[in-house]
């Protein structure tokens, strides 16, 4: 297998790391992987992870949720309860950020395309990426969606694009500061980016440490603190216009951390969990689960 060796910071460009933790695949391969991060800025990544050309098979179980749409076990049931909720939320938080009723939109990593569907229905002009060749399917069977593959992200013209969205992708991309730079060059001058990643300062992740479900190695590849997404904005031209949690993340992801922990009632252990993260953010919100943020053009 071939492996993505990190010799280089993508955020600050310095070669100095040390190991934080090694965490276990438990979604597909039971293999351990190691955690580092940069000594000069703290940026946290997933070392000697399979390349973009191998991982595939790392995304090929059947509980791999945004790609196969399983409603299998209590906790998945959970996981689409939620996401009805998110969909509209996600739909309030574009118009009140971009002024926009409708416009052009692109949702890279797509999935199963619940979310450009939505926005379709609400007349917004769509576009769609999405790698699995299972989830451009299913999207294009329920939807009649047809998602372009990865390689067509290059290929849009300057300054396509009113509203970009990344919900929980940025952290599986291989090649972070080259997407950064297509995502400048094919938004609009006064449209939006909006990313939503997993929060490794969190209060579950504090609580669950290496078990923590989000580290999800080897499909994460980087690790974004509120710091380190708000730097990479700024490394690209971007300035943070604002940032959201996402106390419902910590519901589902605590209930696969006590899974992975292998507890007797991972449902109300991770319950109890992720009531206890709901308060933590409503304090602290860069303490929530996994964060939104967005970003506008300098």
């Amino acid at each position: 297998m071939n492996t993505l060796k990190i010799d280089k910071c993508p955020l600050c460009g310095e070669s100095h790391f040390e190991e934080v933790m090694t965490c276990t695949d438990h979604y597909a391969s039971g293999e351990p992987f190691t955690i580092c991060r940069c000594t000069h800025c703290g940026f946290q990544f997933t070392q000697s992870a399979p390349v973009e050309a191998e991982i595939g098979r790392y995304y090929e179980s059947p509980d791999y949720i945004s790609h196969s749409d399983t409603h299998k076990g209590l906790m998945n049931r959970v996981y689409h309860w939620v996401r009805r909720f998110m969909l509209a939320r996600k739909a309030r938080l574009i118009k009140h950020n971009s002024g926009l009723s409708r416009g052009t939109l692109l949702d890279i990593g797509t999935g199963t395309g619940y979310f450009p569907h939505f926005m379709q229905e609400r007349g917004w002009r769509v576009s769609a990426i999405e790698k699995s060749p299972q989830a451009r399917q299913f999207a294009k069977t329920h939807f009649a969606l047809d998602v372009n593959q990865p390689e067509a992200l290059t290929d849009y013209p300057e300054k396509s694009f009113d509203v970009i969205t990344l919900w929980h992708v940025m952290e599986h991309l291989e090649h972070l500061n080259d997407t950064w730079e297509t995502l400048s060059r094919i938004l609009k001058d006064r449209g939006i980016l909006v990313i939503a990643v997993p929060n490794p300062t969190s209060f579950d992740a504090k609580k669950y440490k290496d078990m923590w479900a989000a580290y999800d190695v080897p499909r994460h590849l980087w690790h974004f603190t509120p710091s380190a997404m708000q730097q990479f904005g700024a490394k690209h031209n971007f300035i943070l216009s604002e940032r959201h949690p996402m106390p419902f993340d910590a519901f589902y992801v605590s209930m696969l951390s006590e899974k992975y922990r292998k507890s007797s009632i991972p449902f109300l252990k991770g319950l109890w969990s992720g009531t206890e993260a709901w308060f933590v953010s409503l304090a602290k919100k860069e303490r929530s689960s996994s964060m939104i943020y967005v970003f506008r053009k300098k």
